[in-house]
């Protein structure tokens, strides 16, 4: 692996044009992307290269521009330990800002240099031969590296319902996280289909501008008070002038959260007071009685994501606003047919329906060693040893992989636990005696039983569909437990869980650095 930054197109694909080789090739710049990059570069490594499929960085921060887009994990938190922020404007942060925030941070530490726009990733295929993977794009550009970095997230793929007569609508239609701000709801005949954490973000700032919203639900969700507020002067201050009182505070959120697994992981009993809180909230917030019944879950609490808003139980309570639970039988030129029997006339349609969460890698073709075929190993639904490596794809690391997300804290702080990680790895792979790192097909396996055995455990295990969940009930998102034991885990590289390839003489791994 080289150390100093070198432009090494030196040979030519298949379509002609040259290959570009380089030492590290990350997918996406998002936070994972732009944070691998970041401690790549203060590790020595120049030689990389971020292949990013839209035309600006900010990953989900800039796909997701709908009113009332927000995080609801508190800004401190949500953010790099190295890069804190002490003049954000909420608690929470909204859209805007954070986005911002990941632009500052790209600019900062030059990474548009390295960022190519445009270029989505449809294919990576490795060769044990070699050692290098060979990465395609939409755009017939190959690169080449010794290591890939997903860093694709989880939430960047947005699901659609496979609904009958759905392309006979006539009117407008667009999903949540890809929202049209071309199209204006004044006055319209709105549907939202959905009740997740997008929806019960944007409803609420929609609502009053349209002339009838129908909520089609399939289940309601459990949604309690969000304790934000704006920051103020004295406070950012504070933050600016006394670097500690900033650190403190973001330490003070990240124990306060981290109590919170026990309840989600091992006591689920103890997430009854937010049952008790919505409950009474619906009650004190909405009249009508038919209403309140439908928008309380039939489920404990925790099951599915639980959800913070201040003005969700408001907006249901308006009266051009209409909950259907019947289910939809299909949609037709002007109007939703609901399984009873209802015609709904609508004017647009918005998909509110969330993400393909268990697709880590979609709609990528992986190809490891022999030819396996990532989709083919993951058959049963996706797995990682620590949720970063796959027993048969060699120097290939996933941020955000599978089971590391968080119902508890921030995916910000389990990010910097899986880079430092992969750092380590990639640092491993300047050894000129080594090929590739292949994850132990044993060690996977233990360590994704383990997992499993403690989601058994879980409050996601009581009995509910989610987005946590594959089509056959395999939890293949959720970390089981604190983000400091999971810190505590990445912290080594024991080289024993891994089939050490010997590099060959005149391999790629045999040159040496970079000159």
């Amino acid at each position: 692996m080289g150390s100093t930054t070198n432009k090494k197109a030196v040979a030519k694909g298949s379509t002609g044009k040259a290959i570009r080789k380089t030492d590290v090739v990350i997918v996406g710049a998002g936070f994972g992307g732009l944070c691998m990059a970041i401690k790549l570069q203060e590790a020595g490594y120049g030689d990389f290269v971020i292949l990013e499929k839209a035309g600006e960085v900010g990953g989900t921060w800039r796909d997701n521009t709908y009113p009332g887009a927000a995080c609801d994990v508190q800004s401190h938190l949500y953010s790099y330990s190295f890069e804190p922020k002490s003049d954000w404007s909420r608690k929470f942060g909204r859209q805007s800002e954070i986005r911002a925030y990941i632009e500052t941070c790209a600019e900062k530490y030059g990474l548009y240099d390295h960022i190519r726009f445009g270029q989505e990733v449809e294919s990576a295929a490795f060769d044990k031969e070699t050692g290098l993977w060979t990465v395609r794009t939409n755009r017939n550009d190959t690169f080449q590296a010794r290591a890939l970095v997903s860093a694709t997230g989880q939430l960047n793929q947005p699901a659609r319902p496979d609904i009958k007569g759905a392309e006979s609508f006539k009117g407008e239609v667009f999903h949540s996280a890809r929202w049209d701000h071309n199209v204006d709801l004044d006055g319209k005949r709105v549907a939202v289909i959905g009740t997740g954490a997008s929806a019960i973000q944007f409803v609420p700032r929609i609502v009053s501008q349209v002339k009838e919203l129908k909520l089609f639900q399939r289940s309601a969700a459990w949604v309690i008070p969000k304790p934000d507020r704006r920051f103020t002067g004295l406070e950012q201050w504070l933050f600016e002038a006394i670097p500690v009182a900033d650190r403190a505070y973001r330490s003070m959120i990240y124990w306060k959260n981290e109590s919170r697994a026990l309840a989600f992981t091992r006591f689920g009993f103890l997430l009854n007071i937010f049952k008790q809180q919505a409950k009474y909230l619906a009650r004190k917030k909405i009249k009508d009685p038919v209403k309140r019944r439908k928008i309380i879950p039939d489920y404990p609490v925790g099951c599915k994501r639980l959800l913070i808003s201040n003005d969700w139980y408001d907006a249901i309570n308006e009266d051009n606003l209409d909950v259907i639970t019947d289910g939809i039988e299909r949609i037709e030129e002007n109007a939703i047919i609901s399984r009873d029997g209802t015609q709904h006339p609508v004017d647009v349609i918005i998909y509110g329906t969330g993400f393909k969460a268990t697709d880590f890698l979609a709609p990528m073709t992986v190809t490891g060693l022999d030819g396996l075929d990532l989709n083919q190993a993951w058959k049963e639904g996706a797995e990682a040893y620590k949720g970063i490596c796959v027993s048969g794809f060699p120097n290939l690391f996933i941020l955000y992989g599978p089971n590391t997300n968080l119902a508890h804290s921030s995916i910000v702080f389990m990010l910097e636990s899986q880079i430092r990680y992969v750092l380590k790895c990639i640092q491993a792979l300047d050894d000129p005696d080594l090929l590739f790192l292949n994850v132990r097909a044993d060690r996977q396996r233990n360590y994704s039983d383990r997992i499993q055995q403690q989601l058994k455990n879980s409050v996601w295990e009581a009995g509910c569909t989610s987005w946590y969940k594959t089509a056959s009930g395999k939890n293949t998102n959720n970390w089981p437990g604190f983000t400091f034991s999971y810190r505590l885990m990445t912290s080594k590289l024991d080289l024993q869980d891994y089939e050490r390839q010997p590099a060959s003489v005149g391999s790629p791994a045999q040159a040496g650095p970079t000159p």
